[in-house]
């Protein structure tokens, strides 16, 4: 069996059995605070807005409706079948399309953009939750989507947040129930070096147009009661220009 194989089918257990409430996992917090704050970043520096918008590793969707209220074109796409059965079921109207994309996988990207042509993509969160193996595949795939003139926006969580979850998953009382579902399922977000991603990004042969950094807000809180927020950074990358 593949890593890519073990990893789609840790996330299609997850899925099939996570709630269907907003909210009730770890990190589907509300747009007003996730991809709302990352699109004032990112909007701006879109050489094509008018480019179709591939929300990668999308879930249940919290983020692709929101960003189908942006923008003319939205693709979800995931791995996992079970997040896009979330993701429809939740967006009854269809403001978005769902897509099965394991960017991963050698030639899947390739066969997308050759549908859609160029494309924007947004994604977090997913580049530290992957198998070693898989992330430069990952990237490859994020290159191949984004052609020469779409841009992706990655939020990544940073050096510092493996401390927060140290101490979440170690604290006397267990992790918050949210975060031991993330475990339970053998999740756990990997070791990926600050200065590794943008490596990862020059050997697809993309650029770091503009980095920064903003908390990867979650949906549970503290014992004290505070929402817990991972430090985490954002890179935005396309073709230089």
């Amino acid at each position: 069996m593949s890593v890519t194989s073990r990893y789609r089918e840790t996330w299609e257990g997850f899925w099939r059995e996570a709630p269907e409430e907003t909210g009730a996992v770890f990190w589907d917090a509300d747009p007003a605070v996730t991809a709302a704050p990352h699109l004032a970043f990112f909007e701006p520096r879109l050489v094509d807005p008018g480019l179709p918008l591939i929300d990668l590793g999308c879930g249940n969707g919290t983020q692709t409706r929101f960003l189908a209220d942006r923008f003319p074109h939205v693709i979800g796409a995931d791995l996992a079948a079970a997040a896009l059965d979330h993701a429809r079921r939740a967006d009854p109207a269809g403001q978005a399309t769902y897509r099965l994309l394991d960017a991963a996988e050698k030639g899947a990207a390739e066969v997308l953009h050759a549908e859609l042509g160029d494309a924007n993509v947004y994604m977090r969160g997913v580049l530290h939750q992957c198998e070693p193996d898989d992330r430069q595949p990952l990237v490859d795939g994020i290159a191949a989507l984004l052609g020469d003139r779409g841009r992706a926006f990655l939020v990544e969580l940073s050096e510092a947040a493996r401390p927060v979850l140290a101490g979440l998953a170690q604290s006397p009382g267990g992790p918050p129930a949210k975060l031991a579902s993330v475990f339970r399922h053998g999740i756990a977000p990997g070791e990926v070096a600050d200065e590794a991603v943008p490596v990862y990004l020059a050997a697809a042969g993309l650029t770091v147009l503009a980095s920064g950094e903003l908390p990867l807000t979650t949906t549970e809180y503290a014992p004290d009661g505070t929402r817990i927020e991972l430090p985490s950074t954002w890179i935005l990358a396309g073709r230089a220009v």
